[in-house]
């Protein structure tokens, strides 16, 4: 047996499992290797996604803390401006519209909506304005002279009877002291023998308007709420010899305001009617008339 397989046998034997212990040695060192290698990029992968989320954060917090570019002066100065749209005033709406006369209806709304949260409910509605107060208004054909003659037929029995000092018996509500001059003109082929006084504040101290008053009969009154209403307050002008109030409701001044377009004229105006004119014109004593 021996001798058939040689004496080197054993050599080739030897030789044969060795060598396959080292083929398994170097799988054997593959193996691991095969393994580190891999690891890595699984590392790198799992690495690598937390890094672009940072960044995406990073991103949007940089977006949110940078505050927005602001236009230099040059760039405003280069937009076209915008147009704003004027509002319409008093005189853009009458000069396109014809001018209508007063009516008692103006001056109820009037003085309800002036008085509406001014006033508690009972103020108000002794502050109420009745149809019965009102005398018919002016048509826009008058002349001051006309309609007076027109709501005051009698006046020169009336005037005769009038003999209370600082008191008159028609009193002519205007807007200024202008309108005021120029209605005391209107007045010539009316008042006959009657006296007018001017009552406004212009170039007047309220103190001689109350001695003028006080020292001989006027029949009629022309002038500014206000001063009305002063002189009323101060006792210099009574009521109680009062039988006509006209207001100069249809006059428009150059910008086409009427009296009560004027705020503080409205103002003085509602004073007035509150001072005494609106509990005598319950008392039937007065009426009014709107020129």
């Amino acid at each position: 047996m021996g001798d058939d397989l040689g004496d080197e046998w054993w050599q080739h034997e030897y030789k044969s499992d060795a060598s396959e212990v080292e083929e398994e040695e170097t799988e054997q060192k593959k193996k691991p290797a095969e393994k580190t290698k891999t690891k890595p990029e699984k590392r790198k992968i799992v690495t690598e996604k937390p890094a672009k989320a940072k960044k995406k954060k990073n991103n949007e917090q940089n977006e949110q803390t940078i505050p927005p570019r602001k236009e230099t002066r040059d760039e405003k100065s280069a937009k076209p401006p915008k147009k704003r749209k004027k509002k319409k005033t008093i005189t853009d709406v009458l000069a396109t519209s014809e001018p209508k006369p007063g009516c008692p209806a103006d001056l109820q709304d009037l003085v309800t909506q002036y008085f509406k949260d001014k006033r508690s409910v009972i103020e108000q509605e002794e502050l109420k304005v009745q149809d019965s107060f009102f005398l018919s208004s002016n048509d826009l054909t008058h002349t001051l002279s006309s309609y007076l003659k027109q709501i005051a037929p009698k006046w020169a029995k009336i005037q005769k009877q009038h003999t209370e000092k600082s008191s008159v018996v028609l009193l002519v509500v205007c807007s200024s002291a202008l309108r005021t001059i120029e209605l005391i003109k209107q007045l010539t082929s009316f008042k006959g023998e009657a006296k007018a006084v001017k009552l406004f504040a212009k170039h007047i101290k309220i103190e001689e308007q109350v001695k003028l008053l006080q020292k001989g009969i006027s029949h009629i009154g022309v002038g500014t709420p206000g001063r009305i209403s002063a002189l009323i307050e101060r006792e210099g002008l009574s009521l109680q010899a009062l039988r006509y109030l006209v207001l100069d409701w249809n006059w428009r001044d150059q910008k086409l305001r009427r009296m009560v377009d004027i705020p503080e004229i409205k103002q003085d105006l509602m004073k007035l009617l509150e001072s005494g004119v609106l509990a005598r014109c319950k008392e039937d004593k007065v009426k009014i008339g709107l020129f």
